[in-house]
């Protein structure tokens, strides 16, 4: 069943974009939604320390507006490093991923995610200082996950007798410091299942005597009710319970950060019935907005009027360029289409050359002015 959000009207000072033929497909962000959304997180996360997983969506503005309320960004490539040096230098930054290349072991960052006994031996080949997190993939029941990084046989992190394994190798030398483990887990859940591996991961990180605890990200967003966010006051309030005097808690969303202030913005190019069923074809696809097809999901998209069920599809020549399926939708060629939910995950990890049509244009609202 597809995902509808309910039609309401641009901000006055909306660009136009997409709106007729001819016109490119746009990506509309708005970044005062972003910013009051991310002010009440900090706001119930209280001292529990906030960073920002890049990877979600890079966008410079998005970062900025993210900025006053992140203790830092994660990057998970020397990519990622290079592009949020080059735009934010002093922000602090951690650096994880499975697949380290020595460059990026070598980089300077304020914590370096440590994924396996392997690469703690070729970061101490190198004498390089560094702080380290060990990442632990513990061997827990993880249900109701979109995906699971941890809780068995996974790429990511590294099994307890791996971890033992490395503060074994880190006890015989000073350069590299141990300061705490990073337990990215899962994503996907709600605030309830959150805490309770919380729960776990903190009593397994105690066992090692560290102080400083990465809970990572995987904070729940659900493209099919819009309308249904995380319980970011449940979450703030359950880590202030679990945690111990002593202990530095840290989290890294994503996701559940930046996808509310995006949208996706096209125009029908077509219209067209095959074997009774209803087809739009709009400008663009899923080589600009990957999110459905990577999912398999429907975009959300508003619908300013009804009308009879119509699958919303992209220009390539591929049926799974498929935006939403069976919309109860009113469209002819011409009209305006907004998909929303569009700000993570969406641009960014989309195969932009997939037959080489043009790339959409980028437009921001409502930027705040920095107090």
């Amino acid at each position: 069943m597809s995902s509808i959000s309910p039609a309401r009207p641009a901000p006055a000072a909306a660009p136009s974009p997409a709106s007729g033929a001819g016109s490119p497909p746009a990506y509309v962000y708005d970044l005062a939604e972003l910013d009051a959304h991310v002010r009440a997180v900090r706001a119930a996360l209280g001292d529990v320390e906030l960073y920002y997983a890049v990877k979600a969506n890079p966008d410079p503005e998005l970062l900025r507006t993210l900025l006053p309320y992140v203790d830092g960004f994660e990057v998970a490539s020397g990519g990622e490093l290079a592009h949020v040096r080059e735009h934010f230098p002093q922000v602090p930054v951690a650096l994880g991923g499975p697949g380290k290349t020595d460059a990026e072991l070598l980089s300077d960052v304020t914590r370096l995610h440590v994924e396996s006994p392997g690469e703690l031996r070729r970061l101490l080949a190198s004498g390089r200082p560094a702080d380290v997190l060990l990442r632990v993939n513990l061997d827990i029941s993880i249900e109701g996950a979109a995906l699971a990084m941890g809780g068995g046989a996974t790429p990511f992190g590294m099994d307890p007798a791996g971890v033992d394994e490395c503060v074994a190798l880190l006890r015989s030398q000073e350069a590299v410091r141990l300061r705490g483990v990073h337990a990215h887990l899962a994503s996907g859940l709600d605030a309830p299942r959150m805490l309770e591996l919380a729960a776990v991961i903190l009593d397994y990180a105690r066992t090692l005597g560290v102080t400083e605890i990465n809970l990572g990200g995987g904070m729940a967003v659900s493209y099919t009710d819009p309308s249904l966010r995380f319980d970011w006051q449940a979450y703030g309030r359950g880590l202030a319970a679990l945690r111990r005097p002593g202990e530095t808690l840290r989290i890294e969303p994503g996701r559940s950060l930046t996808v509310y202030c995006g949208r996706y913005v096209t125009h029908v190019i077509d219209v067209k019935r095959v074997h009774g069923e209803l087809f739009a074809i709009v400008a663009g696809g899923t080589h600009h907005l990957r999110t459905p097809a990577t999912k398999g999901h429907d975009q959300p998209v508003l619908v300013p009027r009804t009308g009879e069920p119509i699958t919303i599809v992209g220009q390539l020549c591929t049926p799974k360029d498929v935006l939403a399926r069976r919309v109860p939708i009113a469209l002819k060629a011409g009209d305006r289409v907004e998909f929303t939910m569009a700000g993570a995950y969406a641009w960014n990890i989309s195969h932009h050359d997939f037959l080489m049509h043009p790339r959409p244009t980028f437009h921001y609202l409502h930027r705040p002015e920095p107090s």
